[in-house]
């Protein structure tokens, strides 16, 4: 797998960390850095350690599953990318905000976040992706978006929300597609 492509998957997973950080950002009265910083590296932290996750479950399945894991990859990357479009379009942003940064929340926020990025981990099993590289970009990408999406939520509100969940939806199922593509015409 290319350094563009696990680039290009490191921002789609990280799109919902971006929405939720954005929602943090918005909530705050007065700009936190300190909060910003915990945020970033909470979410970063576990998009990296989500996927490392997904690829150790994968590599003890992957000699059973060789002859379909690109169908499970495309179907894993399309899912994900899907349920992000829906929730772009169609979840509801009634969430109370404030300014107190709660460790429980962060936790809860920072898992649910990083649920996708577990089953392109999985995805990576069966791509014989090397690992290493990869979660410490996806972790470094979020983390980064994370902290942006923080002070940007301050300064702009959730405009920018929506938008980052349409393309990270978009960049997995492509990225899921032309793995399909790319082993079916192989």
């Amino acid at each position: 797998m290319t350094f563009v492509t696990l680039f290009l998957i490191a921002i789609g997973v990280s799109a919902d960390a971006f929405a939720v950080a954005l929602g943090k950002g918005l909530g705050m009265r007065r700009l936190n850095y300190r909060h910003a910083i915990i945020i970033a590296l909470s979410f970063g932290v576990f998009q990296a350690l989500m996927p490392l996750v997904g690829w150790l479950l994968g590599t003890q399945f992957q000699s059973l599953i060789t002859s379909v894991d690109h169908w499970i990859a495309f179907g894993l990357l399309v899912i994900v990318g899907g349920k992000m479009l829906y929730e772009a379009f169609f979840s509801k942003d009634d969430e109370e905000e404030d300014d107190g940064l709660r460790v429980r929340e962060l936790v809860v926020l920072s898992f649910a976040t990083s649920i996708d990025a577990l089953a392109v981990g999985i995805s990576f099993a069966f791509l014989e992706v090397d690992i290493v590289p990869a979660i410490l970009l996806i972790g470094a990408a979020t983390a980064v978006l994370s902290f942006a999406a923080v002070l940007i939520g301050h300064r702009a509100g959730t405009r920018f929300k929506r938008p980052a969940e349409i393309a990270g939806g978009l960049i997995l199922i492509g990225i899921g597609t032309k793995i399909l593509f790319d082993h079916l015409l192989a």
